[in-house]
């Protein structure tokens, strides 16, 4: 418990050696704000016609997750005030003693919420530089098999947990249906392939050299979508073989595109690899919450984009196959080919 950063990255003024970055892998001081990043503002759409959105909402995002694989949405009908007290809720969990956190420790938790220390997730991701990161992770859907797990303190946890996760999984099938739609898929296609729901925080306190360590490193979402709240800039993504910051848009959610959408759009979306990089003054929590098939789904690329022109790019697997296998496996991107049909 004592290798949270949290519990002591406040008191040191340099770098632990250990938390140094090879210097191939430190990042870049030259990363500019993307400002083509796409923004995606959902007052075009309410839910009452979310099923026949204009075209060019629905051309929008299908372009954005075609050349991007993240996209930003604004006034998507989650409240600022909700945002506010979830971001400041995983903030005092984060800010609690080392004694409250170990009750929640991954090691010795028998809650389904546990703390993970950087680089401790499992064995196979265990490198000998850790990253600048503390890394909370809660279950939420199936709700009724989670609640029964989760913290009682602080007191609010778990009335504002569920709450953030019901909004957040209603604006997640919105989107979906959208991406849906622009594919020509038929409605509600994405629900057997969005059982499963998870609250993934991070939290990355200040950094005495951001020049030497790294948050996260480049990696793609195994899942099947992301929604990502932050407040403070970090996140880089990676296009045209540069690296780009995602600016940072009060009460916006950015959106990743993951492999699983990117198998069964058969290739059409992209995943977004992307990366987040430390600050010196000022720490950072996100909030990610993502939607994944239950762990025997199977997924395939759908069948309405595959014919003789256009063949299946990837085989046929049970989502726990693939999670297996990229969690066993550091280079990720390797996960994906080894799913590739050959031609």
């Amino acid at each position: 418990m004592a290798n949270l950063v949290s519990s002591w990255a406040r008191n040191v003024d340099t770098v632990p050696e250990n938390y140094v970055m090879p210097p191939n892998k430190r990042p870049s001081e030259l990363v500019s704000i993307g400002s083509n990043i796409p923004v995606i503002d959902l007052a075009k759409v309410s839910s009452s016609t979310i099923n026949h959105a204009g075209a060019g909402l629905v051309q929008e995002i299908l372009k954005a997750s075609q050349e991007f694989g993240l996209f930003q949405i604004i006034n998507h009908g989650i409240s600022e005030k909700l945002m506010d007290d979830v971001m400041d809720l995983f903030n005092e969990i984060f800010d609690m003693s080392v004694e409250e956190k170990e009750k929640f420790c991954s090691e010795v938790s028998n809650k389904s919420c546990k703390v993970y220390e950087s680089g401790k997730m499992n064995d196979a991701n265990v490198e000998e530089v850790r990253h600048w990161k503390d890394l909370f992770i809660q279950p939420v859907f199936p709700i009724e098999e989670q609640t029964q797990h989760w913290l009682e303190n602080p007191a609010r946890y778990r009335e504002l947990v569920e709450t953030y996760s019901s909004e957040v999984k209603k604006l997640s099938m919105r989107i979906l249906e959208l991406i849906g739609e622009g594919l020509g898929l038929k409605e509600g296609y994405f629900e057997e392939l969005s059982k499963r729901q998870a609250l993934v925080v991070n939290h990355y306190p200040p950094c005495p050299d951001p020049s030497l360590a790294m948050g996260v490193p480049a990696h793609c979402d195994p899942n099947l979508i992301t929604f990502l709240q932050q407040q403070v800039y970090g996140l880089q993504i990676l296009k045209d073989g540069h690296w780009i910051g995602v600016p940072t848009l009060p009460y916006a959610f950015v959106v990743n595109i993951g492999y699983q959408l990117q198998i069964i759009s058969n290739n059409k979306l992209v995943s977004s690899e992307h990366r987040v990089v430390t600050n010196l003054k000022t720490g950072r929590t996100s909030i990610g919450t993502f939607v994944s098939p239950a762990e025997d789904c199977i997924v395939e690329p759908t069948k309405v984009l595959v014919n003789g022109g256009s063949p299946a790019l990837f085989r046929t697997f049970k989502y726990q196959e693939f999670i297996d296998d990229y969690m066993g496996e550091k280079n990720h991107k390797k996960t994906l080919e080894a799913y590739k049909l050959q031609p």
